[in-house]
């Protein structure tokens, strides 16, 4: 038997390098994808850093657009209430200007100018009788009304000239309203009330005894009679009668005085009645009295004391005078 030639088993092919060879390849694979990796996050952790510039920038942007947007609705708010005190302003010019064409339509009025001056005309004759009525006649009411009345005609009148006058004429009024009465009056109540405790009769005084005067004062007591002048002595009936009707005539002609207000000669009058009460011969501390209350009554006025009185016609007149408006 023919026998072979005997071949060598094959050798087996060690697998080591190619392991190594893939392990470098991973290796490598890694070292690239770790190096791409990283390179993506610093692109991404730049591109988020820029994104977040840009909107802290748009931030300060829209901060710097809402502060512009605040600052314009100001100004906004501002010309809006400019304008509107604008237009105000040219409606109240508006009415202004036809004001001032009304008041010249009237005052153009030929008709108006007549009312006018009658008006005129009215206050002061009414601010005349007022004035008279309480300097001649003391009639404080009287006064009062006529006063009244010049006011209301007054009032009708829109001329501002006149304003002062108006405002004249209240300050008078008032003075007017101030007063508590009238003098006069008063003075006759004080002069009646004092003249009625005058006549209440005097106890008469008792006759002196004549048995222990003298026998010449016995015998010429009819013929001759000494008295002492300085002071009050006792009066007999008929001396006292005239004495009285002598203060009652004082009085009557006081009051007499007193009713057409002459100062004069009412103080005179109560001057001689003075003189007549001292020689009634009445008590010392009832003489006192009654002529203490004498000169009171003598020293009250008889006509109101009003300075601020006519000074409204003085005023009126001098305006009439400076403004004299034509009559139509």
């Amino acid at each position: 038997m023919s026998s072979s030639p005997s071949t060598p088993p094959p050798r087996r092919r060690s697998t080591w390098p190619w392991l190594l060879v893939l392990l470098l390849a991973a290796i490598a694979a890694l070292a690239y994808g770790g190096y791409r990796w990283q390179g993506h996050q610093a692109q991404d952790l730049a591109q988020a850093g820029v994104v977040q510039t840009r909107l802290e920038t748009l931030g300060q942007r829209l901060d710097s657009l809402r502060g512009d947007q605040g600052v314009q609705a100001k100004r906004l708010q501002q010309a809006i209430a400019t304008n509107r005190i604008l237009r105000d302003e040219l409606l109240g010019l508006s009415e202004r200007a036809a004001l001032i064409e009304d008041s010249l339509a009237r005052y153009s009025d030929p008709a108006r100018l007549g009312a006018h001056a009658l008006r005129l005309d009215e206050a002061e004759v009414l601010l005349s009788l007022g004035q008279q009525r309480l300097q001649i006649a003391g009639d404080v009411d009287g006064a009062r009304r006529s006063y009244a009345l010049a006011a209301g005609v007054l009032e009708a009148i829109e001329d501002p000239a006149y304003l002062n006058l108006r405002q004249t004429l209240g300050q008078e009024r008032a003075a007017l309203d101030a007063l508590d009465g009238e003098p006069r009056a008063r003075a006759l109540a004080r002069l009646d009330a004092w003249a009625a405790t005058i006549d209440a009769p005097q106890p008469a005084s008792p006759p002196a005894p004549t048995s222990l005067e003298p026998w010449w004062k016995r015998a010429f007591i009819g013929i001759v009679q000494v008295q002492d002048l300085e002071t009050p002595h006792a009066l007999d009936a008929p001396q006292r009668a005239d004495a009285q009707a002598g203060l009652q005539l004082e009085i009557t002609l006081a009051r007499a005085a007193a009713e057409r207000r002459d100062t004069t000669a009412y103080r005179a009058a109560l001057g001689r009645a003075d003189a007549w009460l001292t020689r009634l011969g009445t008590p010392v501390g009832a003489a006192n009295g009654a002529r203490a209350q004498l000169r009171e009554i003598a020293a009250l006025p008889l006509s109101p004391r009003l300075p601020t009185l006519g000074t409204t016609l003085i005023q009126l007149r001098q305006l009439r005078a400076n403004h004299r408006e034509p009559l139509p």
